[in-house]
């Protein structure tokens, strides 16, 4: 027998972009052996018994001959089992038990069971985009994976259930229903949150100082006693914040699709994802890594929120790594077989009690902790990330009167449509400037659009003076007073907006 070669495509992942991958898969005569080549990992190498069984117990001939299947490009380290139906293809179509010139413009996705089932595989939608780039037109994967592959258009998904279809498929006999998803439809519940900041009582000011944070995309901490709201106000910042866009949908899907975190029934994210990891949470869980590195939780946290509970309780060297992502908006992570870069653009919200034993800024209680003792608590708090964060906000206790009071507080979605129109007038501005927030502005930025009048710099001087104001808090001060201006529609910076952003810096003064 006259060795025969077939050629199947799949895609493969490198961080959050896919890549075409093309099965080679050559029969020849000789002693039975199955060889498996083109760098892949266990999951890939485990594969040959797989595909073995599910040829087998499908009904279909596998061959008793020489088999080698070579991954294509060789040099790139395939991982995962979403190879599967591609090799079985390959070795049938090598077999003639499928007309291989039916599909040149197909890819395949998807783990085999032994019985011949299609299983879902993690990362589809980074690799349906990244095929409709290189020009595949079809792509045949799991019934599970059909509604997210079907959120990217301009590609034909068609959904099978086992390998006995994708043949009938290829050979002509039985078409599998090409898939389609309405879009508009994920979008129209994107506004519904379980959570509204109409639920929350009282604290008008932490609310406000939210709103402004929001507005501006600036990072916030929050200072308080236990029991006085801080998680509760942070979960509901998400609902504030404006909906996300069919491309930020898209990026923040695929990084939840890549690390296997997709919601069930899910096929595009379109609410702002909230993060809140323990403070127990190793270095790699929170900005991602492992030995094929995977996206951590600032990433998880991309467009979205990322909050720290109890602050001074993560590790220091668990807060250093934050810094960087937190500055470029990327984490890139370096390992021996990679370099992965995951998007990190995220508002971090982060809540800390103000001393050990969490009674120092309630008046209705005693606190056991002495000066010494308070300061080195919030002393655990790392000087260059705090660096990062533009407020800070004390949130005192709640008073029984405000738990009392049946007047209904604002909505989410009042406040959201005035996040909104503030958020329009920083696009306008920013335009061609890539960038999208007050809060992302450089020294330079803040020179040209942060401008003071003489009034405005004599109270910026006095409080440097009196309030011994540390060196980082005057650029900040003046992009949250960029932002409140702005909330104003404000062209320049006024007294007011100054004043209340200096409040909103009592922990950057001098020890």
């Amino acid at each position: 027998m006259a060795n025969v070669l077939s050629k199947v495509k799949s895609i493969g992942l490198i961080g959050i972009d896919g890549y075409t991958v093309t099965v080679e898969t050559d029969i020849s005569s000789g002693l039975p052996a199955f060889d498996m080549v083109g760098l892949g990992d266990t999951a890939v190498k485990e594969s040959k018994e797989r595909v073995r069984a599910a040829i087998k117990n499908a009904g279909l001939d596998f061959p008793i001959k020489r088999i080698t299947v070579n991954l294509a490009p060789a040099d790139k380290r395939k991982e995962g089992s979403a190879f599967d139906l591609p090799i079985a293809l390959g070795i049938l179509t090598a077999t003639g038990q499928i007309n291989g010139n039916n599909f040149e413009n197909y890819a395949f996705l998807g783990e085999l069971s032994l019985d011949g089932g299609i299983k879902p595989v993690k990362g589809v939608l980074p690799m349906v985009i990244s095929a409709r780039e290189d020009g595949i037109e079809n792509i045949v994967l799991a019934v599970e994976n059909a509604d997210e592959a079907a959120v990217v258009k301009g590609i034909n998904i068609y959904p099978a259930a086992n390998i006995i279809d994708v043949v009938n498929h290829l050979n002509g006999e039985s078409e599998i229903e090409r898939h389609e998803v309405d879009i508009d439809s994920f979008f129209n519940k994107s506004l519904d949150y379980d959570v509204d900041f109409a639920d929350v009582k009282g604290q008008e000011n932490v609310k406000r100082a939210l709103e402004v944070a929001a507005s501006g995309g600036h990072n916030c901490l929050m200072i308080g006693s236990p029991g006085s709201g801080k998680t509760m106000l942070a979960r509901r910042l998400p609902t504030i914040l404006p909906a996300l866009t069919f491309e930020e949908a898209l990026e923040v899907t695929k990084i939840h699709s890549i690390a296997g975190n997709l919601p069930e029934n899910t096929s595009l994210i379109t609410q702002r994802p909230f993060r809140s990891p323990h403070h127990s949470i190793s270095n790699t869980g929170l900005i991602g890594g492992g030995k094929i590195p995977k996206p951590g939780e600032i990433s998880l946290a991309h467009y979205g929120v990322l909050f720290l509970d109890e602050l001074p309780e993560f590790s220091r060297e668990a807060l250093e790594v934050l810094r960087q992502p937190l500055e470029d908006g990327v984490v890139t992570i370096s390992r021996v077989n990679a370099t992965l870069t995951y998007p990190a653009r995220t508002t971090l919200i982060c809540a800390a009690n103000p001393c050990k034993c969490g009674n120092y800024l309630d008046e209705s209680k005693e606190c056991t902790c002495t000066p010494k003792q308070i300061q080195q608590y919030l002393g655990r708090l790392s000087g260059p990330l705090l660096d990062r964060i533009d407020i800070h906000i004390e949130v005192a206790p709640v008073q029984y009167k405000d738990l009392e009071s049946q007047e209904e507080g604002e909505s989410s979605k009042v406040i959201r449509e005035r996040v909104n129109k503030t958020r329009r007038i920083q696009q306008e501005r920013y335009k061609g400037l890539n960038i999208f927030s007050n809060a992302e502005l450089s020294p330079s930025m803040i020179k040209k659009y942060c401008k003071l009048d003489d009034h405005c710099k004599e109270i910026l001087k006095n409080a440097f003076d009196k309030l011994g104001l540390s060196a980082r808090a005057h650029n900040r001060i003046l992009k949250v007073a960029r932002t409140i201006a702005d909330m104003e529609e404000s062209e320049n910076i006024k007294a007011h907006h100054l004043l209340e952003a200096i409040q909103y810096r009592n922990l950057d003064r001098k020890k």
